[in-house]
């Protein structure tokens, strides 16, 4: 009978001197799934939980964690961000390749997959990626977030504040981190992944 798996909060330090908080989900394998949350999530949401634990079930370890700026890790939030949230990513990676664990595959949702896209397409050592409803073109959705002609105000202004209905801030874009974004081309990256990745793309549909 298999012992019942342990889960351990774990911090890493990223590149950045900032603390990432996360938890390992120790099924006493050395084989590791890392898990990547979605945009303004954190590692205790559902989606995030329960991929970790059907990893678990299945005899394997996984960790979940929140980037910067988001969760508990340390850091302030920042639209767009993707290319940092990767080195977030390679710090977590590093850290456990320490620890002699093998890191069998990134599964990321929402915003998370295109995080493990873009961390494949440049650092090429994880070869089993998931991406759990990214958005391939990051352009579209960003109108509806942050209103019309958007790129206009924002050289204007410098800064777009995101309100919630009740009109209460709640986060600032930048023109740094609206750039960012408009830079980040998915199908760029996808032609760099290495043909011997596996990469699986979960497509959530609205009827």
């Amino acid at each position: 009978m298999r012992k019942v798996s342990e889960k351990r909060r774990i911090i890493i330090r990223n590149y950045h001197g900032e603390n990432l908080v996360g938890i390992l989900h120790d099924a006493e394998s050395t084989q590791l799934v890392i898990i990547c949350h979605g945009f303004q999530s954190s590692k205790e949401r559902i989606p995030m939980v329960n991929l970790a634990a059907a990893i678990e079930n299945d005899g394997i370890s996984a960790f979940r964690f929140d980037f910067s700026g988001n969760g508990e890790s340390e850091g302030s939030f920042q639209y767009g961000n993707y290319y940092r949230e990767v080195e977030d990513m390679r710090a977590v990676i590093q850290h456990f390749r320490e620890q002699k664990f093998v890191i069998t595959a990134i599964v990321g949702h929402s915003k998370g997959g295109n995080v493990a896209l873009l961390y494949a397409s440049k650092y090429k050592d994880v070869y089993t990626i998931v991406n759990i409803s990214g958005r391939f073109n990051l352009l579209k959705g960003m109108e509806g977030r942050l209103g019309e002609n958007f790129v206009k105000r924002i050289k204007q202004d410098g800064f777009i504040d995101v309100k919630n209905r009740r009109g209460n801030i709640i986060y600032r874009v930048t023109e740094e981190s609206l750039m960012d974004r408009l830079s980040t081309i998915t199908h760029l990256a996808c032609l760099l992944i290495p043909q011997d990745c596996r990469f699986i793309m979960v497509v959530t549909l609205q009827c």
